[in-house]
């Protein structure tokens, strides 16, 4: 798998979660701007799902086999949206709050994903 996309990934959810972490800072809930940072977050996460798949397709091995693998890229996948549909039936600083925290799941997601692939 790609350690360079996995670190652009990271990076990516660490920036958001910054991001929506001042917004709340600031008393505010999540704006189209950041639905928006959502969306490019969660891009990348499904790159990295099709890349990672398509690596066990041609006979790569996760370390610590590849249901574990799978499901992880499906989780980390699904982090960030999950937060944002979430932010969306809380229109208060809680929203952007939820929305940060999704993001760093996702970062967190991302180091373990490294490490089941690499061993």
């Amino acid at each position: 798998m790609l350690v360079a996309l996995t670190v652009t990934l990271s990076v990516a959810a660490l920036a958001l979660a910054a991001w929506c972490g001042h917004a709340a800072y600031r008393d505010q809930a999540t704006k189209d701007w950041h639905f928006i940072g959502m969306a490019v977050v969660t891009l990348l996460a499904l790159v990295q799902l099709v890349v990672g798949i398509v690596a066990l397709a041609r006979g790569e091995q996760a370390h610590d086999g590849s249901v574990i693998f799978v499901s992880y890229l499906l989780g980390a996948l699904l982090a960030v949206p999950a937060a944002g549909f979430l932010s969306l039936s809380e229109r208060t600083r809680w929203g952007s709050i939820t929305v940060a925290a999704g993001a760093v799941v996702l970062a967190v997601l991302e180091v373990r994903l490294h490490d089941i692939w690499k061993g």
